[in-house]
């Protein structure tokens, strides 16, 4: 795994770190410059980068072996981040997992099937859990009080509005705190007031 771009407060004084996951076609460089968009935190963020700049081949609505190995491998990739994190002494409870679009999909199943626990925070942009059909109810309470941003445009191109709301749902079911706003328009982008609410969670 390559080194991830790291920004922000400095490890000393950082109170917790965001792990920033992008988007197909994007890379740690896009993520850094929506950060630019939010005000001042205590947090320095990491960013991976997916090879070749996708996280997985297919459609995050196709089911989930059209996109294996990829999308395992990709899984992964989040959970030796993580692990990286707490060796440098940001455990989960002080990271916050954030993604837009095919990344906001990835840490958004992530944190809902493969190691739902306490973190941080959650800053889901324009995605949700991955597969055609619902998956299977989290343990009650595995994300108790994790603070989530959620938002996304109603008819968004590639993320349909029906399952970021499943996905705000599932993770109402295992405890999370979700702050859901999906605003109007055809548009796959980060709107101003998505880039305020994630400064608020970064700064409570």
């Amino acid at each position: 795994m390559s080194p991830m771009l790291e920004w922000g407060a400095g490890p000393e004084e950082a109170k917790f770190a965001v792990l920033a996951v992008h988007g197909r076609g994007g890379d740690p460089g896009s993520m850094r410059e929506v950060a630019d968009r939010f005000g001042p935190a205590p947090a320095r963020f990491f960013a991976p980068e997916a090879p070749g700049n996708t996280w997985y081949p297919g459609g995050f609505l196709q089911p989930l072996e059209s996109n294996q190995p990829d999308l395992e491998n990709s899984l992964r990739t989040v959970g030796r981040c993580l692990d990286q994190l707490a060796e440098a002494g940001f455990g989960p409870e002080r990271v916050v997992l954030w993604g837009f679009s095919q990344g906001a999909c990835l840490i958004s199943h992530y944190a809902l099937t493969v190691a739902p626990r306490r973190y941080a925070g959650l800053i889901v942009f324009t995605g949700g859990f991955i597969g055609p059909d619902a998956i299977a109810t989290p343990v009650e309470d595995s994300l108790a009080g994790v603070p989530v941003v959620l938002r996304s445009i109603s008819e968004d191109p590639w993320v349909p509005r029906h399952r970021v709301e499943e996905t705000a749902s599932a993770l109402r079911a295992a405890g999370a705190a979700v702050d859901l706003r999906i605003d109007p328009g055809d548009e796959h982008i980060i709107t101003d007031e998505a880039c305020r609410a994630a400064t608020e969670l970064l700064t409570r």
